[in-house]
């Protein structure tokens, strides 16, 4: 643990920022099974915002893993720190008024209410965005051949296979993914975001 430190708070306030760069700043944060879709709709909704003239933000799983979490494996403990880090990363985002899309399967309901926690603390939206995906569909499209590794015993502790994965009890929106096309997906999205006022496209 870090002693003999000091928060630095700065001289520009969050409505400020609000107001000289035209947006508010929030984390969009996508959870869902493994190949359920969720770096796709990730790519698609920061692609339609930033054509938007919305600055947005996209923070993927296996991406993080090779720099900032390389440290990091797939027990559930290194699973824990994965999202705790990378929450707080998103939250540094939405506070310089981005809008952070993260795409993590973040199996464990605990720590994505923590990332929560500590956004809704600073007064910065969090909206949880739940890709539902049976099983046996993200595991038909299996497009990095991981599901088939897992069930080979060559991938220990692989979500949904042999580890839990723990699907949001209160979304604030919920796409499907197996019955819906990106494009709808994003637009879902998108539409909820417009009703909270939180972008204005």
């Amino acid at each position: 643990m870090a002693t003999n430190i000091t928060f630095h708070a700065g001289s520009v306030t969050r409505e400020e920022r609000n107001t000289f760069l035209h947006q508010k700043g929030l984390t969009v944060w996508l959870t869902g099974l493994s190949a359920s879709g969720k770096s796709t709709i990730a790519c698609a909704l920061e692609q339609h915002l930033l054509q938007h003239g919305i600055n947005a933000y996209r923070l993927d799983g296996d991406n993080v893993r090779f720099g900032l979490n390389n440290d990091l494996g797939f027990s559930e403990k290194d699973r824990n720190e994965n999202i705790r880090r990378i929450g707080h990363v998103a939250k540094l985002f939405a506070d310089a008024n981005v809008v952070a899309i993260t795409s993590f399967i973040s199996p464990y309901r605990k720590d994505r209410d923590s990332a929560r926690e500590f956004h809704e603390k600073d007064g910065l939206p969090f909206i949880e965005v739940f890709v539902d995906c049976p099983l046996e569909v993200a595991e038909k499209r299996d497009p990095k051949g991981l599901y088939k590794k897992a069930r080979e015993g060559k991938i220990p502790e692989f979500t949904g296979i042999s580890a839990p994965y723990e699907a949001p009890a209160k979304p604030e929106v919920v796409v499907s993914s197996h019955t819906s096309s990106v494009s709808e997906c994003v637009h879902q999205i998108v539409q909820y975001l417009e009703s909270q006022n939180l972008v204005k496209l």
